[in-house]
């Protein structure tokens, strides 16, 4: 049976270059997406240091200097998409 296997995935790689290129694309994105994550550390701790400037300078302000909910929001919305937990089109995908 494994034989099968590994003959139906060699011949459905030779018959279709197009999806494996496809899925080579979509697997070489997660280092992209891991990159720009990583490259977000430093910009964070700037804008951090930033708003403790602007209060320190300001210590009655209620300025919001730095979006933090909305930004709170959209990795919730990351998560959420990483996990699985809303968004599922490979269980039904024909493509």
């Amino acid at each position: 049976m494994y034989k099968y296997r590994y003959k139906l995935k060699t011949n459905l790689k030779e018959a279709d270059p197009d999806r494996i290129k496809f899925q080579e694309k979509r697997i070489a994105a997660f280092k992209q997406i891991e990159d720009r994550l990583n490259s977000l550390y430093p910009i964070i701790d700037n804008s951090k240091e930033e708003t403790i400037a602007y209060y320190q300078e300001n210590p009655s302000s209620y300025a919001v200097v730095t979006p933090t909910d909305l930004i709170m929001e959209y990795l919730d919305d990351i998560e959420t998409l990483l996990k699985g937990k809303e968004w599922k089109p490979y269980k039904n995908n024909t493509h």
